[in-house]
Order: C-alpha cells, then sequence, then structure tokens
C-alpha cells in the first residue's frame, strides 16, 4: 500500500499550515501494517466492544470499540503511556486497530470509534490512514463513526469543528462523547456540531429518582432535536433508567444493563432487555 508522503501534500497545505503541521511533533505519515502490527510505539494494546442499541428497533445501531491492554488490562492503563510525542501515532493506531477487528469479527452495524481532537492538525492528511484501513479491510467508511473524547481540553474548537465537518464530507458520522462532563457542554456543540450526541454516564445514574437530572436530559434532547442530532443515552445499568430515558424519547442505549465491553469479540445482548 503506498504511503502518502508530505511533498504530495505541500503545494495544497499552504506556508502557514504546513508551520502548524509541523508543530504536531510526532506526525508522520503511516500505513496500515505499520499501525495495526504496533511497529511505531513502543508498547501494544487492542480492543474491546461494546454494543450501543437501539430499544425501538430492537437492533445493534453500533459497537463501541473501547482501548484495552493486550492482556485486557484496563483502558487506563494504556493511556498513561499516551503523550505529546506519541499522540498522533496511537490516535491513528486506534483507528486501524479498530477498522481491522471490526473486519475480522464481521461487524456489520456501525463501527464507533474514539479519536482524540488534539491528535488532528489536517483533517484530510490523518484521516488517509483510516480510509486506507477500509478499503484494505473491506469495512464501509459509512458504518464508521467518530466519537470526540472528552478527556482532554481542546485547544481549538473552531479548528475541530473545522475536522467534524470534513469527516462529515467525507462520509463518516460523528458524535460528542460523555456530553456534560468534562469539557464537553452547552458552549461546546454550539461551536462543534455533530450527528449524534453521547449523554454522560452521570447525568443517566439513578435518573429514575433525580429530577434534576430528568429536566437536564428533557432540555438537551429538546436542543438536539431542534439542531437534528440523535441522542444516546450512556451508562446505562438499570431497567429503571432505561425505562425513564425512554419516556423521553431517547431510543439509542448503551451500559452494562445491556452487555458489558468483550475482549476482542462482540457481546451478545438478551432480547429481554430491549424491553
Amino acid at each position: 500500500m503506498n504511503k502518502v508522503t508530505i511533498d504530495e501534500t505541500s503545494d495544497s497545505i499552504g506556508e502557514f499550515e504546513a508551520c502548524k503541521l509541523m508543530m504536531q511533533k510526532d506526525f508522520q505519515p503511516l500505513g496500515c501494517h505499520e499501525c495495526a502490527d504496533n511497529r511505531l510505539l513502543d508498547f501494544d494494546f487492542t480492543m474491546a466492544f461494546q454494543p450501543i442499541v437501539n430499544t425501538t428497533s430492537k437492533q445493534i445501531f453500533a459497537y463501541e470499540a473501547l482501548v484495552r491492554g493486550i492482556n485486557n488490562e484496563p483502558a487506563v492503563q494504556v493511556f498513561e503511556q499516551v503523550n505529546d510525542s506519541n499522540r498522533y501515532r496511537f490516535d491513528q493506531a486506534c483507528r486501524v486497530k479498530a477498522v481491522k477487528l471490526a473486519s475480522e469479527l464481521g461487524i456489520t452495524c456501525l463501527l464507533s470509534i474514539n479519536f482524540m481532537p488534539n491528535a488532528v492538525y489536517r483533517p484530510e492528511l490523518c484521516i488517509r490512514t483510516t480510509l486506507a484501513a477500509a478499503e484494505q479491510y473491506n469495512f464501509p467508511i459509512e458504518r464508521i463513526l467518530f466519537e470526540i473524547t472528552e478527556a482532554e481540553f481542546i485547544e481549538d474548537q473552531l479548528h475541530l469543528a473545522e475536522v467534524v465537518d470534513y469527516y462529515k464530507q467525507r462520509g463518516f458520522l460523528t458524535a460528542i462523547d460523555d456530553f456534560g462532563a468534562g469539557y464537553s457542554g452547552l458552549n461546546f456543540l454550539a461551536n462543534v456540531r455533530t450527528d449524534l450526541v453521547k449523554l454522560d454516564m452521570a447525568l443517566v445514574r439513578n435518573i429514575n429518582r433525580d429530577k434534576v437530572r430528568q429536566a437536564i436530559i428533557k432540555g438537551v434532547r429538546q436542543v438536539c432535536e431542534e439542531l437534528d442530532i440523535t441522542l444516546i443515552a450512556e451508562g446505562v445499568e438499570t431497567a429503571e433508567e432505561l425505562r425513564t430515558l425512554q419516556s423521553f424519547g431517547i431510543e439509542l442505549f448503551q451500559g452494562y444493563y445491556f452487555a458489558r465491553p468483550l475482549f476482542q469479540a462482540l457481546p451478545t445482548v438478551p432480547l429481554a432487555r430491549f424491553l
């Protein structure tokens, strides 16, 4: 597979944008094999998968790829090894590993991949490895959903909005993860318009008994409806939480109530859990 070189893109980048690109300390054109085999990082990792379900259609809407150590160590142990010098390479490797595993496991619904917004300077360059992986592993790009993680402060929200717009133009779906926690709030939503928004689990927890959280989620749902954004409630753990959220008109859910993440495999959801 041919790699993209800086020379191939320098004319279209422009002097100012080229300088921005060089500021990304670890930028380099990467191939699928390098990312999949982890040749450019000094640590290895893999993925677990957790379903996002549609309780109206009673189908799996998507599987989210979640970082794990190669022996199923928790994600936090992997992220402890990510820093400014390897963030871009790690982000690219996550995408390729997720697409490769999704293809091998036969995922036919959406594949949700988390991406680190501060790892992307030029979306048309950073997306090329993903496009190449989708082609190599025969996974349709229209089935890829990119989730913006809230774990780090977004240095330039307007730039991120451009990244999201570019991804959407190329046929990818986009989502804001953990909305209502960390750095993902209404101001963020005003600047970055995605196809979906995932409610943070802290808002969902015990929603059936919490009038304040109920009011907040109803308000967020109304905003999303007016903006033509689909809402996902994550972190659902009980039937009572699910019924309350369903009463608000929410159809998409994720959480232990349906299935825990499964290491390098696809968990099934008992039909009774769809209520």
